[in-house]
């Protein structure tokens, strides 16, 4: 990776569970202050909380360029759900809209929906790849201009311009088309946490964002190797990939000597998802990986919201946009504008259909 290719950063604005809109709007605005890629927010099946994907609804026309991300498990939820609700979260705000596909494990969760019992990880996640394909196939049904509109004929729709998905899984099916005309940005942005095994595949294969966790940059750099390669034998371009190295993040403590011979910057606690120190300290860390060639950007957690958000906003990114190493503005009004991602042709605009309008 060149040291010239964008810096992409990401941040969360979840927590403890809050109920209030403020303060999840005070926090989205903040990193859009930043201009940050895109914040999410994180959600299961084993936490108490509002529905991260309502929240972000609601968080939309609050915000005007930042992207936003719930968390949405696709064990034990129906897809074709799922893509109606991110579709519609990227209507609402205007082409923000992404998605972190997550799985559920756990039998106790299970028993909250009692239709089976918990799988395996690897079973899950070829499930959650399925529930991305066939997202992406429900939002290309509609062809962009699918809708007429036309009060005088009373003509709503144009058939021709509507398409069955005829998907089958390996524990579901969708036939389509979807009820939902196709969002603004084609698809919303796919993310995947592709850090497991078994997570991996379905993350090169489906993903636009792909989550790595790493204690060095040369591991970094090799997980992300890994993934552009099982991308590009899925037959997928290796650059429409991003990925981020996601941080989870303590800006509480005063700034600390870099460890003499460390390359990588400052130490990374734990099993390398934990970083402790300051906002130069991030900066610096930062600063070396993307410099390095190491990842396309970072997705940090802050321990404490209010706090660590706003020494990441005002500390460390304003560093790196001082060393022209993160931009100032948002490049575009949409997420994938933002990541520097095209808008996805529709699969199904040249495919040959019968029928007429309703």
């Amino acid at each position: 990776m060149s040291a010239t290719r964008p810096l992409h950063l990401a941040a969360e604005i979840g927590g403890p569970p809050r109920y209030d809109a403020a303060s999840h709007i005070a926090l989205a605005r903040l990193a859009e202050q930043g201009a940050l890629d895109f914040v999410t927010l994180g959600d299961s099946f084993a936490r108490p909380g509002p529905d991260a994907l309502a929240v972000l609804a609601r968080v939309a026309p609050a915000t005007t360029r930042i992207g936003l991300v719930p968390t949405v498990t696709t064990t034990h939820t129906e897809p074709f759900h799922i893509s109606s609700a991110v579709a519609t979260l990227d209507w609402v705000s205007g082409g923000r809209a992404g998605w972190h596909a997550d799985v559920s494990t756990t039998e106790a969760e299970a028993r909250l929906f009692g239709r089976r019992g918990a799988a395996s990880a690897a079973a899950l996640w070829q499930e959650a790849g399925e529930v991305a394909d066939a997202g992406a196939r429900l939002w290309d049904s509609w062809e962009d201009d699918a809708e007429i509109r036309d009060v005088a004929t009373g003509r709503f729709v144009d058939r021709d311009k509507l398409h069955y998905v005829d998907f089958e899984g390996s524990t579901f099916s969708v036939r389509g088309p979807a009820i939902v005309p196709r969002p603004p940005q084609g698809r919303p942005v796919t993310v995947i946490d592709g850090t497991s095994g078994p997570a991996r595949e379905p993350a090169a294969r489906y993903a636009d964002v792909v989550y790595v966790r790493a204690t060095s940059p040369e591991q970094a750099s090799a997980l992300r190797d890994d993934v552009r390669r099982i991308a590009a034998a899925h037959g997928r371009d290796p650059d429409t990939l991003r990925v981020l190295v996601a941080l989870t993040v303590d800006l509480g403590d005063a700034e600390t000597a870099t460890e003499p011979g460390l390359e990588s910057g400052p130490q990374l606690a734990g099993r390398g998802t934990y970083f402790r120190g300051g906002p130069v300290d991030l900066a610096e860390l930062i600063t070396r990986w993307h410099r390095g060639g190491a990842v396309d950007g970072f997705h940090l957690t802050p321990i404490t919201p209010e706090r660590d958000l706003e020494r990441i906003v005002n500390g460390t990114v304003a560093l790196l946009q001082h060393r022209s190493l993160f931009r100032t503005f948002h490049p575009g009004g949409t997420l994938r504008e933002h990541l520097g991602l095209t808008r996805p042709a529709n699969r199904y605009a040249l495919a040959p259909t019968s029928g007429g309008t309703a």
